[in-house]
């Protein structure tokens, strides 16, 4: 990691110390680029100077985190996709259960509120606004308390609800001056709350949980961390709908696609055995143990190598301490489901592993797995997960193994290092040996050299004198050139000033393009016409220029008389000045030539007449 790299990652551990926001998930290519606009706008180059900035201006704080929370949302963003959800997947929602049941509507990400009014206006549309109340709460969380605070005062200005459609933005806003505000009565059911999606526990039991474009803005790692998130919050028969910018292709054991084309998923429900082994025995039931029974118990333990067993039904059975240890794991989450906890994927994917071991009746290794540390280290383990059968031949569950392997790697990187250096010490002695004998041999080529470099140099000083005199004569000549040159300077300066005076006191536009149509000349009568100086259009294309003169218009007559079809165009064209007044345009267009009758270009001359 260089230097720039380091300031970057120092930056993000003072916003996380500082003010909470922990940024360290996102991708680095696009969180660059958002802290770069904010150096860019106060003027800063480097990540430390902008750092001292944070600290002695913390206004700068909220600028800043607007800038990287991209807080892009709209009413119906996407039509077509709301529409699908609206007429497929709404019903299946809302006839899945009790006709009195709950609906829990969850939209991650959703800035200042419009996704998640647009959802409480499909819901009561579909099930009439007295329904709604009594059966529906939608979620709506982010990370930006500033338009959360927007989205809580639930008013929006003209152009934000021009994609609400007519009847329903009738039926559902009312009309307070110059802004919407949305339903009251609506929006009671929407709850609006800071939460992070990285850290923060997920709300449970969600019928539908909206993440639109939020995603693709972390890093893969965490992207998974949040998908098996979003699989706990969701009740069994639960839909996922993502932006058109998402999607789920390596995460089927999560969701399964109901409509790609949309972004829609459904729950993937894991298949539950828990009925295939029998219930454990209770605690009083259990005959007491021996000490050869303790003493297995203890050895299992005290083990140094971390040892975790899972009943066929996914449930944790049994943690030794050192594996209490490495997954912060209590006593209480022994009996859970593994699919529930962090180590089911943290630092690899296990539920998959143990499917395998299960089904194949084999033990499963990995080796070389890498888990990152929160202090920055890096832990390598060899995990080995296997299958755990009784005489009868069935599976009971698995044994999961991780040994710890780190320090065995580094001093295999430390050795592989230190071969490395020893080969190439021995590559540099070998090749500054062949140097120094080259060296000695060109040592003595030099010295004979030397000597016929000596003589040649008393042939050279006698050269030297003859060019000596051939520059003085050159530099006379050069002072005659020079003297010529300036005399043509004034020459040129004056026509210059000439030809500016006479456009200065045309009072027509005159604008003159080369053949390729980039301009060459614009006079102050087109500045005051188009509202654009000289400066803003010399060498510009005369078709890209952004007036109130349809351009497009003029190419056809400028390529007549630049191909001599014509000797003079006219013509009138509907326009607008730089004032935005309509005007009559008449326009004159004649050929540019040089003074050996080449084509250099075309003079166009422009005036207005008020309509």
């Amino acid at each position: 990691m260089n230097s720039d790299d380091d300031r970057f990652e120092a930056l993000l551990d003072y916003l996380k110390g500082t003010r909470g926001f922990d940024f360290t998930a996102y991708k680095r290519s696009s969180l660059m680029r958002r802290i770069q606009k904010r150096l860019q706008a106060i003027g800063i180059e480097s990540y430390d100077a902008y750092q001292a900035y944070l600290a002695a201006h913390p206004e700068e704080f909220g600028l800043l985190f607007n800038t990287i929370l991209i807080n892009v949302t709209s009413f119906f963003r996407d039509p077509e996709a709301w529409g699908y959800l609206t007429s497929q997947i709404l019903p299946r929602i809302l006839t899945g259960g009790r006709p009195d049941s709950a609906i829990r509507v969850w939209s991650t990400g959703c800035a200042s509120g419009e996704e998640a009014y647009t959802l409480a206006m499909i819901l009561a549309e579909h099930l009439g606004i007295e329904a709604f109340r009594r059966r529906v709460k939608i979620y709506a969380s982010d990370v930006d308390e500033d338009a959360l605070m927007q989205a809580r005062h639930a008013t929006y200005g003209a152009t934000q609800v021009e994609d609400v459609p007519p009847e329903l933005l009738s039926k559902y806003f009312e009309r307070v001056d110059d802004r919407y505000l949305f339903h009251k009565d609506i929006r009671r059911s929407i709850i609006f709350g800071r939460h992070d999606l990285i850290q923060d526990a997920p709300i449970s039991r969600v019928n539908l949980l909206v993440c639109r474009n939020t995603l693709m803005y972390f890093t893969r790692e965490t992207q998974a961390k949040v998908l098996n998130r979003f699989h706990f919050a969701l009740r069994n028969g639960g839909f996922l709908f993502m932006g058109r910018a998402e999607l789920l292709l390596t995460h089927g054991e999560l969701f399964t696609p109901v409509e790609l084309k949309w972004r829609v998923f459904g729950k993937t429900l894991a298949q539950d055995v828990r009925d295939a082994v029998p219930p454990p025995e209770r605690e009083e039931e259990r005959p007491p143990m021996s000490n050869d029974d303790r003493l297995q118990v203890l050895s299992l333990e005290t083990d140094p190598v971390a040892r975790v067993v899972v009943r066929a039904d996914g449930t944790l059975s049994f943690a030794n301490g050192r594996a209490r240890t490495l997954f912060c794991l209590t006593h209480q989450e022994v009996g859970k489901r593994l699919q529930d906890l962090e180590m089911s994927f943290r630092p690899i994917e296990l539920r998959s592993l143990i499917q395998d071991a299960l089904t194949q009746h084999r033990a499963i290794a990995r080796k070389d797995i890498l888990w990152p540390t929160d202090a920055g280290e890096s832990r390598y383990f060899d995990l080995e997960v296997v299958p755990l059968t009784d005489a009868s031949g069935e599976t009971l569950g698995v044994q999961l193994t991780f040994n710890d392997v780190s320090r065995y790697r580094r001093l295999q990187e430390e050795l592989e290092r230190s071969k490395n250096e020893l080969e190439t010490a021995y590559e540099e002695l070998q090749s500054s040996n062949e140097e120094l004998e080259t060296t000695n041999e060109e040592l003595q080529s030099t010295n004979e050299e030397l000597e016929t470099t000596n003589e040649e140099l008393q042939s050279t000083n006698e050269e030297l004198e003859t060019m000596n005199e051939e520059l003085q004569s050159t530099n006379e000549e050069l002072e005659t050139t020079n003297t010529e040159l300036r005399m043509r300077s004034d020459e040129l300066n004056t026509a210059n000033a000439f030809l500016a005076s006479i456009l200065t006191g045309l009072e027509v536009a005159v604008v003159v393009v080369d053949p390729k149509l980039q301009v060459l000349a614009w006079n102050h009568r087109a500045e005051d016409l188009w509202g654009l100086r000289a400066g803003e259009v010399q060498g510009r294309h005369l078709m890209n220029l952004d007036i109130g003169l349809p351009v497009e218009q003029l190419r056809q007559p400028i390529r007549a008389v630049l191909a001599g079809e014509t000797g003079l165009a006219e013509l009138t064209l509907d326009c607008r000045n730089r004032r935005g007044k309509s005007v009559r345009c008449p326009i004159r267009c004649t050929q540019l030539t040089g003074g050996n009758g080449e084509t250099l270009g075309a003079i166009i001359l422009m005036d207005e007449i008020p309509v």
